[in-house]
C-alpha cells in the first residue's frame, strides 16, 4: 500500500491505495487521523491522480470522480456505497431514499452505519447524504466539514462554525 497526504482547504487529506484502487481517504486533522502502517509507503507518484482530482473537486473544476476505488467493507456495506457512488454532486439523498434504492426500505438505520465506515470520504460522497427531514447528520470529518462540501456543490447551506477555508489550498495544485 502507498499513501501521499496533502492539504485541501477543509485540511490535510490522506489517500491509501494499492495496485488494485483506492482503499482509503481521510481527515487528518480531527480527533481520530488515520494513522499510516509501517507497511505502508509514501508514494506521490502513485497516489497523483487521486490527489489531482480531489484538488479539482476543491477547485469546482470536477464533479465526477474517475478513479478506481477498492474499499474494504462487507457486502451491505459495499452494496450502500455502490448507491453513494450515485448520488449526483450538487444533490443529496435521504438514508432512507438509499434503502428504498437498495429494496430495503426499512434499513435506513443500516444505511446510516454503512455511511459511516465508508472508507472514501469525498469521492464516496457521504457528505451528500442527509437525515428524514432533510437536515445535516453526522460525518466523520464533522458538520462543518460536510456543509463546507454541500456548499461548494452549490447547495444553499447555512455557514458553518469553526471553520477556516483556506483559499490558498482551494488554488494550489
Amino acid at each position: 500500500m502507498c499513501f501521499d497526504t496533502f492539504t485541501t482547504p477543509v485540511g490535510t487529506l490522506i489517500v491509501v491505495q494499492d495496485e488494485q484502487g483506492l482503499r482509503y481517504i481521510d481527515f487528518q486533522d480531527g480527533p481520530n487521523p488515520l494513522t499510516p502502517m509501517d507497511s505502508w509507503q509514501r508514494d506521490t507518484h502513485f497516489c497523483q491522480a487521486a490527489r489531482e482530482q480531489l484538488l479539482a473537486y476543491f477547485a469546482s473544476e470536477l464533479l465526477r470522480f474517475e478513479l478506481p476505488l477498492a474499499p474494504i467493507g462487507t457486502a451491505f456495506q459495499q452494496r450502500v456505497w455502490r448507491v453513494l457512488a450515485q448520488v449526483p454532486y450538487g444533490t443529496t439523498m435521504t438514508y432512507g431514499e438509499m434503502a428504498q434504492q437498495l429494496n430495503q426500505p426499512s434499513a435506513s438505520r443500516a444505511v446510516g452505519m454503512a455511511n459511516g465506515r465508508n472508507p472514501l470520504a469525498i469521492v464516496l460522497p457521504c457528505h451528500r447524504v442527509v437525515g428524514a427531514n432533510r437536515t445535516l447528520t453526522g460525518y466523520r470529518g464533522g458538520l462543518p466539514i460536510k456543509t463546507c462540501l454541500l456548499k461548494l456543490e452549490g447547495l444553499a447551506i447555512d455557514e458553518p462554525k469553526g471553520l477556516v477555508i483556506d483559499e490558498q489550498a482551494r488554488i494550489s495544485p
